[in-house]
C-alpha cells in the first residue's frame, strides 16, 4: 500500500471510529413552558458538544412525559431529556452524560432530582450546594453515579 493509501485508510478508520460518538450527541428535551433554567442547561449541553433540541409543553403533558419515561416522582426535576436510549432527568452535568454514553450501563438513565443550586443551569458552580447524580436502574432502584460538593 502506498503511503497516500495508508494515510487515507487511516483517516477513514479514525472517522468511522468517531461516528457512533457523534451520532449520540443529539438529545431531545421536554420542558415546562417558559423555564429559564432549562434554557441555561441546554446552553451547557451545547457548550459541551451535545446537540439538544427542546420542546416546551404544559405541566400536565410534562408530567405525563416523565411518567411514560419510567421516572418516579422523587427523581424528577423541571425537564426530561432522551439520548442514546437513556433518560436524562434534571440538571445532569454534560460530563456525566458523556460518561453514561461511554460506559453504557444497563439502566434507565441519570437524574439530578429537584433543582440544586450550582448544578448546570442553576447558578454559579463556584457556589454550588452539594448534590448527587443518580443512576436510575431499570428495577426502580438507584445508585450514586457522581457526587458534587
Amino acid at each position: 500500500m502506498t503511503s497516500i493509501r495508508k494515510l487515507t485508510f487511516a483517516g477513514f478508520m479514525a472517522l468511522a471510529a468517531c461516528a457512533p460518538a457523534v451520532a449520540q450527541t443529539a438529545m431531545t428535551i421536554v420542558s415546562g413552558e417558559g423555564c429559564g433554567c432549562c434554557r441555561e442547561w441546554v446552553k451547557h449541553l451545547s457548550a459541551n458538544g451535545f446537540q439538544p433540541t427542546i420542546s416546551y409543553v404544559d405541566p400536565a403533558a410534562l408530567n405525563q412525559h416523565k411518567h411514560d419515561a419510567g421516572l418516579k416522582p422523587e427523581h424528577t426535576s423541571c425537564h426530561t431529556g432522551k439520548i442514546g436510549g437513556y433518560v436524562i432527568e434534571g440538571h445532569v452535568p454534560a460530563k456525566e452524560i458523556a460518561r453514561l454514553l461511554r460506559e453504557k450501563p444497563d439502566a434507565l438513565g441519570l437524574a439530578v432530582p429537584g433543582m440544586p443550586f450550582g448544578s448546570p443551569g442553576m447558578g454559579p458552580e463556584s457556589q454550588a450546594e452539594p448534590y448527587q447524580v443518580l443512576l436510575l436502574k431499570k428495577d426502580g432502584s438507584t445508585a450514586i453515579y457522581a457526587s458534587y460538593p
